[in-house]
């Protein structure tokens, strides 16, 4: 199981943008998807037995998305750097990818790649596409803008800290004369249990920052993985409901028990309906209340 997942958040679109994305790249696939019961459509507004979340893969990396509502709307703060092996590939994923969206940066030849575009697609998902070949073919990007500029080495140092099997990896700053202040980020990567990342900085004047439409899921196996994570990346930042919070730095994080989705995704209604509605009370999650729900389930069934 992937260890950290990029989880997207849509009004009512997480469904289409499921078969669109894994209709664009070569190596995806569609995973699950999950339906609103009671307790989720009363909560949401959403109604009952409409799409929750979806789960797919592309490119071996794996996304979960959400129809949450109209609460948040994407950033280009947060985006995903495709590795391209060939010009043609470039070309072809601009196209499909652009296609009812925007170009942030026009793709093009830059001194820093042979061809290289920045987009937002037409739900307001942001692509970055390079001519390169790496082993991880699509990373997810931090932009650190606004207040949290010149934080993104800080950031970085942070979250290696949490994760086995972290590291920055390289960062290449801004020189003297580079319209940014010297010695700040331009483009960094790190990894993250194993999991790469990329950091940059800007200093101009931006009209976004980062927003909990793209959050990141960590799986966790235990509760005091649960309470660790969950501590250390809420200090200084905002909790919020159901394993959310915001840490420091304005980044959603989802900390969520390994656990959890197997109970939701029972067979049987009522045992995952119970475990949704205890979800649903808490803000840190908690596995021995998740499983006190879940067995009450099935005790009401004998």
């Amino acid at each position: 199981m992937q260890k950290i997942t990029p989880y997207l958040w849509f009004d009512s679109q997480a469904e289409e943008a499921m078969h669109f994305y894994t209709s664009i790249f070569q190596h995806s696939k569609m995973a699950k998807i999950s339906y609103y019961g009671e307790a989720g459509a009363e909560v949401s507004g959403k109604p009952k037995g409409t799409v929750l979340t979806v789960t797919f893969e592309l490119e071996g990396l794996e996304f979960g998305a959400l129809n949450g509502g109209p609460a948040f709307h994407f950033s280009p703060a947060v985006s995903f750097f495709v590795n391209c092996k060939t010009q043609e590939e470039v070309d072809e994923l601009w196209k499909k990818l652009s296609a009812g969206g925007k170009a942030l940066m026009k793709l093009d030849r830059y001194p820093f790649s042979e061809k290289y575009g920045w987009l937002e697609d037409k739900f307001g998902v942001s692509w970055q596409l390079n001519l390169a070949s790496r082993t991880q073919k699509i990373t997810p990007s931090f932009l650190f803008v606004g207040e949290q500029h010149g934080k993104a080495e800080e950031a970085m140092q942070f979250y290696t800290s949490l994760f086995k099997d972290s590291s920055i990896i390289r960062i290449e700053r801004y020189g003297a004369g580079e319209g940014a202040p010297e010695g700040t980020v331009k483009h960094a990567m790190f990894s993250l249990n194993g999991q790469e990342f990329i950091a940059m900085e800007s200093n101009g004047e931006h009209p976004f920052t980062f927003t909990p439409a793209t959050s990141f899921l960590v799986n966790c196996e235990t509760q005091e993985e649960v309470d660790e994570l969950w501590n250390k990346l809420a200090q200084g930042g905002e909790i919020e409901a159901c394993g959310w919070l915001k840490d420091k730095y304005g980044v959603s994080w989802q900390i969520v028990p390994t656990v959890l989705g197997e109970m939701l995704s029972d067979r049987d209604p009522q045992r995952s309906e119970k475990v949704m509605k205890a979800m649903l009370q808490m803000k840190k999650l908690d596995i021995q209340t998740l499983q006190q729900a879940y067995s009450s389930s099935q005790t009401d069934l004998t």
